[in-house]
């Protein structure tokens, strides 16, 4: 039975200078009024973070200074190293916005307040190119991006109760669907507004798209649910959730999806040196090593679509495909993805210049297996946490990106190729292939233990 405190029960709730909001969803049949204003705040702001991280390595290869003036580039090491350093800094500050979220001030005025900081770090690296600015800025955007991820995402399922629940798989489709719009835009154009404006420019144009998107956010107050912060009745559903053992056996399967995110943000690194040495004359167009990562989002645009249609209807007739089975089939798809560069590398030692084509087809496997595991997550993470504990149980989740990011930092810190008998082309590829291969496989009994509970809010 859940606890709820006085606001809860009310329909209604006050939110300091400004009118009463909904604090629980209607019971409609219908997509809820605020999604769209969520949609398209995602959207922004993906374009926001992937222009951003499309342009960083080669930012701090190429353009980096020193205070002087001077140039004061990083080696590929070094930069891999903080690359996955930054992005697992962005996915353990969830943590932190979550609770915020769901012990204090609620999921909207910690997304609007988070918002502002996040600004204020794309600013930093328009505005200062040193490793200072650099420091600075990846900083408060960790700080701003990590903190929004669990509570954006849980608000989007906070708006639906048991009548339209059903609608949630859909929507959560959308949801990934403009994240990933906004990502191939940006992932196309800030390389090219890098490569002939420069860096000020170029990451001037995703802070712009992030205060536009802090704005669009506003403006959909009046059509949200405004779930209230639980307090000490999300202190006593932690303890209840503790002594169940929910988060423990949800920490279990993200500990698996970890390793997933350990080979998968590698395509905004590793793979971005790859394509240095590869014939990237493709379509004929010459592409920046940047911008292939743009597929990503194009085919994620195709395969929402296709597999919530087609796919997965089709493999429902065979066996039950449940979200554990998805992420399992996931786990699976990463290892072959990985084994294309492989043999990518084993092409560049023998002193040849494969085409980029090769690179694509890996990511056509890679983004096939990004829809079983991240979407899937998404929704799987939201529907099996206790009511008052949604934005939490999505920061758990997203901690498992920061973990896998840190592993790959780690790897490239203590065994790049700078390193004695350092991992570097076919060695550190099949690394990778290796240990996700050993993850999927001991994933398959955990998955098989696991029982499913969902909980969605309770209608007004």
């Amino acid at each position: 039975m859940r606890n709820e405190s006085p606001a809860e029960s009310d329909v209604r709730a006050p939110v300091r200078g400004a009118a009463p909001y909904r604090t629980a969803p209607e019971a409609t049949d219908r997509i809820p009024p605020g999604i769209p204003f969520i949609v398209g705040n995602e959207a922004a702001e993906r374009f926001s973070y992937y222009g951003m991280r499309a342009i960083l390595v080669i930012f701090m290869t190429r353009y980096l200074h020193a205070a002087d003036g001077t140039v004061d580039t990083m080696s590929e090491s070094e930069a891999l190293g903080y690359y996955h350093m930054f992005s697992s800094a962005v996915y353990f500050f969830p943590i932190l916005g979550a609770f915020v979220a769901d012990l204090f001030l609620g999921k909207y005025r910690t997304i609007l307040a988070l918002s502002i900081v996040y600004c204020l770090g794309h600013a930093a690296l328009a505005i200062d190119e040193t490793r200072m600015g650099l420091a600075v800025g990846l900083t408060l955007i960790a700080i701003g991006s990590g903190g929004i991820k669990p509570c954006v995402s849980a608000h989007v399922g906070d708006q639906f109760g048991a009548t339209n629940g059903h609608l949630l798989q859909r929507v959560f489709g959308w949801f990934y669907f403009a994240i990933n719009l906004g990502a191939f835009i940006s992932s196309l154009l800030t390389p090219i507004l890098l490569h002939r404006m420069g860096p000020h420019v170029a990451f001037g144009i995703p802070g712009l798209l992030m205060l536009i998107a802090t704005w669009v956010f506003w403006l959909g107050r009046g059509r949200f649910v405004h779930v209230p912060a639980r307090g000490h009745a999300f202190k006593r559903e932690l303890v209840e959730a503790l002594r169940e053992r929910v988060l423990l056996r949800l920490m279990l399967i993200y500990a698996f999806v970890a390793m997933f995110w350990a080979l998968f943000d590698q395509t905004g690194s590793a793979w971005v040196l790859q394509a240095e040495h590869m014939d990237r004359h493709f379509l004929g167009i010459e592409w920046y090593s940047s911008q292939i990562q743009a597929v990503n989002p194009v085919l994620i645009l195709i395969f929402i679509p296709l597999f919530s249609y087609i796919l997965y209807p089709a493999m429902n007739r065979v066996f039950a495909l449940t979200a554990l089975r998805k992420i399992g089939i996931g786990l699976f798809l990463t290892v072959a993805a990985f084994l294309v560069p492989l043999g990518i590398e084993v092409s560049i030692a023998e002193g040849g210049t494969p085409s980029i084509a090769w690179q694509l087809l890996a990511y056509v496997i890679l983004t096939a297996a990004e829809v079983l595991v991240s979407i899937t997550c998404l929704e799987f993470s939201y529907t099996q946490a206790p009511r008052s504990m949604k934005s939490v149980i999505m920061s758990l989740y997203l901690l498992s990106v920061s973990a896998g990011n840190l592993f790959t930092s780690a790897v490239n810190f203590f065994f790049g190729a700078g390193s004695e008998g350092g991992l570097s082309g076919q060695a550190y590829y099949a690394f990778f292939s290796v240990v996700m291969l050993a993850t999927a496989i001991l994933y398959v009994p955990v998955a098989q233990r696991f029982q499913e509970r969902t909980q969605l809010q309770e209608e007004g």
